[in-house]
């Protein structure tokens, strides 16, 4: 039974036999009863702005026009989808990965200098010193 209509009555239609044999295999292919069948297919015309009796070359340029801006906002959506994870989920996670390797690192210790090595520094920056006071 279709869904939303089970409570309808059934209407006949006038249409030619052979007509209705080839709407039977149709309805069979896409495994819909008649009803459904034909509700779709006027949905189809109406929601493209088709007609059966029209030609298709202008009418199918609008729909690749259509679905071209169709794609290109799901490729928008996709990319704002794909940014908002970048910068909820993606940059938090490698932040919080960097400070936890930063914080593993061994601090560098200062290296203790022997005393006399330090004194000798000394020495030599006091003799500068003097020659330059001696030249001046």
């Amino acid at each position: 039974m279709d869904k939303g209509f089970e409570n309808e009555e059934f209407e006949t239609l006038k249409i030619k036999k052979s007509v209705a044999n080839d709407f039977r295999k149709f309805s069979k292919m896409l495994s819909k009863s008649q009803s459904m069948t034909l509700l779709l297919m006027m949905n189809f015309f109406n929601e493209n702005g088709i007609s059966p009796v029209e030609s298709i070359g202008p009418n199918m340029e609008t729909l690749e026009k259509r679905l071209s801006l169709l794609i290109k906002k799901r490729m928008n959506g996709m990319i704002a989808i794909m940014k908002d994870i970048e910068k909820n989920q993606t940059k938090p996670t490698v932040a919080m990965m960097q400070s936890l390797f930063e914080q593993a690192e061994p601090p560098k210790e200062k290296l203790i200098l022997e005393k006399k090595y330090f004194e000798e520094k000394k020495e030599v920056k006091y003799t500068a010193k003097k020659f330059i006071d001696k030249y001046d």
